[in-house]
């Protein structure tokens, strides 16, 4: 039987007597006595849900350090497990292991889901407290926080989705729809071997059922508005490495600097050669054949981002990057068209010789940068690396080591597809103001599910909020003092309503 949604809507809100948001959101769903009972179970778990982001958080993987990479694997898997999933399998790569997992719940749907359970290294003394310790403090203007490496990327928003599926069943409810999971270990070096996991013969079937598939997230901000973005940047990670033993030019190790006079130098070298990747401007790509195939913004991009500008507050993010001006002090909206559009090569880290206190009077024989580019429809991966090593070697720098480490494709997905559709319907019901945004300009591995031969619609989904991905102090929020956002409950709620509205979305 069809029944129209506003009079659900209107209907259950009625009769739950659930407050504001919470009540908009469970109305609207078919089955709004079983969600009430899932809500119930929410809230009733939310201390063993807290506790499983922070046992998360304490059981790390680092795949950039291969560090307790296989403990990280089965910790995940074991979460897995825990939540309900049927079928969970490790899948071998070449670097570090994959998790395949399904659950089947007699539904007409399937929706995908990606997990991540590698973080960024850290530094600890830049931390305010461990953060593999995972504790909870209060941020003023957030509310209670659990502090650690992961906790917004992607191990809260992630936990969060589990605790849906904890809910569902404590609560004795089906879900509506099946799940295919995938899950990596190396999307913080840019996912090198995800591939192998997402196109074998057995995942790749099972994600051809899935009507989209979304990575759990927390982007809301202060005034409880979120983004959905309809795309992101692909990236391309790699080091240049410039050595005398490599050049022919230059010592094999460190020497006197005295002897610069009459012996080359590889840090010059190398900075020469960097000098040749961008413009004079500095952040324009000079790489040969760099834009070739970029493609412009599309009418209905540039509406979008006008649409965006309009909406979002230029000082506010200023003040969130501690910058004063964007390039060429360009004013917001053209400043939003050139970080949706435009490619970049940028130098995340210089290594050379010696940088302790004073100076140590020495001529290096070796340096090293750390560089990743961000490439837009329709570049590639593979056509940036080939481009890049022509480069250089055209410019008598061929002996210049490039380890390129991982990158993969842009992503870009329809905003009429119903995994856009289904996030937007949500967020409306849970009174969260969104604007849809081309592409994001960070990236994660969608492009492996939006191209053939999966051909997914694919989004990045989640009510709540974090912040300090990559960076020391990362937090997830769990009690939300600001009424306009989410904690933990609301994030996990977000998610159940997710599931639902992709079981009815037409």
């Amino acid at each position: 039987m069809h029944i129209d949604r506003r009079t659900l809507l209107a209907g259950t809100a009625a009769t739950f007597g659930l407050p504001g948001l919470e009540r908009a959101a469970f109305a609207a769903a078919p089955a709004a006595a079983a969600q009430k009972k899932i809500r119930a179970a929410i809230d009733k778990q939310l201390p063993e849900n807290i506790a499983r982001i922070q046992d998360w958080i304490r059981n790390p993987g680092i795949a950039a350090e291969n560090y307790r990479m296989e403990e990280a694997c089965g910790y995940t898997m074991a979460m897995l497990k825990d939540a309900g999933f049927q079928m969970v399998k490790r899948m071998p790569t070449k670097g570090q292991p994959g998790i395949f997992a399904t659950l089947d719940a007699g539904a007409k749907r399937t929706v995908g889901i990606y997990f991540m359970y590698d973080v960024k290294q850290v530094n600890p003394e830049e931390w305010s407290s461990p953060p593999f310790e995972a504790r909870i403090t209060n941020k003023p203007g957030w509310g209670q926080v659990i502090v650690g490496r992961g906790a917004i990327n992607q191990k809260g928003p992630e936990a969060a989705f589990l605790a849906a599926l904890h809910a569902f069943r404590a609560a004795g409810q089906k879900l509506p729809v099946n799940l295919v999971l995938v899950a990596e270990g190396e999307e913080e070096i840019a996912s090198p071997n995800f591939h192998q996991i997402v196109q074998a013969p057995e995942v790749l079937a099972a994600l051809k059922k899935c009507d989209g598939i979304i990575i759990p997230t927390a982007w809301q901000s202060a005034n409880g508005s979120t983004t959905i973005n309809l795309g992101s940047k692909g990236p391309i990670e790699f080091q240049l490495i410039a050595s005398g033993e490599r050049w022919g030019k230059g010592p094999k190790g460190d020497i006197h600097s005295s002897q610069h006079a009459h012996v080359d130098s590889p840090v010059w070298h190398l900075v020469q050669a960097l000098n040749t990747l961008v413009k004079d401007d500095g952040f324009t790509p000079a790489i040969d054949g760099w834009f070739d195939n970029v493609r412009g913004l599309t009418a209905r991009e540039k509406e979008l981002i006008a649409m965006t500008a309009a909406s979002q507050s230029e000082e506010q993010a200023k003040a969130a990057m501690g910058v004063k001006m964007w390039i060429n002090n360009e004013p917001w909206q053209q400043s939003l068209e050139r970080l949706a559009s435009q490619p970049t090569v940028n130098i995340q880290g210089l290594v050379a010789g010696y940088t302790g206190p004073g100076g140590k009077t020495i001529l290096p024989g070796r340096a090293e940068a750390k560089l990743e580019c961000r490439l837009v429809p329709n570049q590639t991966f593979r056509e940036a690396e080939a481009k890049l090593k022509a480069h250089l070697a055209k410019r008598g720098f061929g002996d210049i080591e490039v380890v390129v480490s991982g990158g993969y494709d842009p992503t870009e997905t329809a905003e009429n597809s119903r995994v856009i559709r289904a996030q937007q319907a949500v967020y409306a019901r849970f009174g969260a103001a969104t604007t849809l945004y081309p592409r994001n300009a960070g990236s994660w591995p969608g492009s492996v599910f939006t191209q053939p031969p999966v051909s997914l619609p694919a989004g990045q989904f989640g009510l709540g909020h974090g912040s300090g991905a990559h960076a020391p102090d990362e937090y997830f929020v769990i009690e939300s003092t600001n009424p306009k956002v989410q904690g933990l409950a609301g994030c996990t709620a977000g998610f159940v309503d997710f599931l639902y509205e992709m079981a009815v979305a037409r």
